[in-house]
Order: C-alpha cells, then structure tokens, then sequence
C-alpha cells in the first residue's frame, strides 16, 4: 500500500498538512539515513558526548537541516538507556569496548526526518548482539504490520513478546510516533503504540529502544513504516 496526500486516510490521526509531498518526505528519510552513518563514522573512543552532540548539530546544519522537531540524542555508554527527552548523565565519553546511539529528528524545509541507529566500538560481544538484534527486531515487526491489520498498539505487543524471546527488554517509552510536513503535532502527538488501527506507510515511524537485563547499556533504532522495497535485505 503506498499512500499520498490526495488519498482519504483511515484516521484523522493520519491527516497531512497542506505542504505534505511523499517524494520530499522519502528525500529527507534519505538524508536522514546517510546523515546517521556520516556522523558515526566521525565518533571514536575518548570523545566527550556533548562534543558529539556540538558535532552533530553542526553537521546538521551545513546540511540545510538547521531546524529539529526534536533535540539531537547522541547517546554513549551507560546513557544508551535513557528514554527519549530524558537528560544524559554529563561528562561521558566513548570507551574503547563501547556502544552508542545516534537519533536525530531534523526538518529540511518544510518536511520532517527522523532516525535513529546504534554502533558499536571494540569487540564488546554483547553490545554488538544488541546492535544487531535491536534491528532485526524492528524489521520483524515492521513485516509483521506489512503482512497483516496489526494496530499500532497490538505490534507493541507483539514487539514486547519477541524482544523477550531475543533475551532483551523493550522500552515502551520509546513507541513510534507520526511524521508529515511540519509539524506533525498538530496533528497527533501521542506514540503509536496508541493507536487502535493499521498505521499507513510513510506517515509513522517505528522505533525498537532495547535494554541489556542487567549490564548497563542498551540499542536504539528507528525509521519510518514502508514496505521491503525501500530497506537492504536483513541477514538472518
């Protein structure tokens, strides 16, 4: 199913704002996406994460993606289990063995991005299962809404069922949300782990925030709901 702003959605919850276009919203998921990987390859161990943070928004910024409409979280270490919105404990830096998080919600002329990814330094096997398994956990629910009615709320469910089976907790403060033209809040501002009905392709993100059971560190990733066409294979 592949929606546009002239088609008549299921829910006022799904509504678009005037300047929605879907080939500008799958441009800036483009953007958004190279601009996760080019920021990770600039992060080495020994670096203050407020000095990623400063890094992020400057590359943001020579970007012409100089407004968010949501702050920028580089997340190193233990800081990987905060929840969205919540403040990282200050003065971390990025250890040898180590995990972090990029999630970053940008806004390129009028039309919203938003990503996130999570990257491992050294040789930490657990960190590296984490990063792994918190994307393949996102892909699994993300075919389970492509092959059936599933609602926003029963694939948090079904999300919290399998990341258990994966030996991993699921944060359910982190539960997807929607994404348009700028702003989407005008809209709907609640999770999609909310909603009572099949969230269309391009109008929602989904996002996977796992965490170990007792190390301290977790994985985040993030992206918008769209069918096989528009991701790589996932290796098994």
């Amino acid at each position: 199913m592949e929606f546009t702003a002239a088609d008549s959605p299921p829910s006022p919850l799904e509504a678009v704002g005037a300047k929605f276009v879907r080939e500008q919203m799958l441009f800036v998921r483009g953007k958004v996406r190279d601009t996760i990987h080019d920021i990770a390859a600039q992060i080495a161990p020994g670096m203050l994460e407020e000095d990623a943070v400063e890094m992020v928004r400057d590359m943001l910024a020579e970007r012409d993606m100089l407004r968010g409409w949501h702050d920028i979280h580089v997340r190193f270490g233990s800081n990987t289990l905060k929840t969205f919105g919540a403040p990282s404990e200050p003065g971390v830096r990025l250890r040898g063995n180590d995990i972090f998080f990029i999630d970053i919600g940008p806004v390129w002329k009028d039309w919203e991005g938003d990503g996130g990814e999570t990257f491992v330094v050294g040789s930490d096997a657990e960190m590296k299962a984490a990063s792994i398994d918190v994307k393949r956990l996102f892909h699994t629910v993300r075919n389970r809404w492509s092959t059936t009615g599933m609602s926003g709320k029963a694939l948090y469910e079904f999300a919290t069922q399998e990341a258990r089976k994966m030996g991993w907790e699921l944060n359910l403060d982190l539960s997807g949300h929607r994404l348009s033209d700028f702003p989407h809040a005008a809209v709907y501002d609640g999770p999609l782990a909310d909603v009572d009905f099949k969230p269309a392709p391009l109008l929602w993100v989904l996002e996977m925030h796992i965490r170990h059971a007792e190390r301290g560190f977790g994985a985040f990733f993030e992206d918008m709901l769209l069918d096989d066409s528009y991701f790589e294979p996932v290796a098994a």
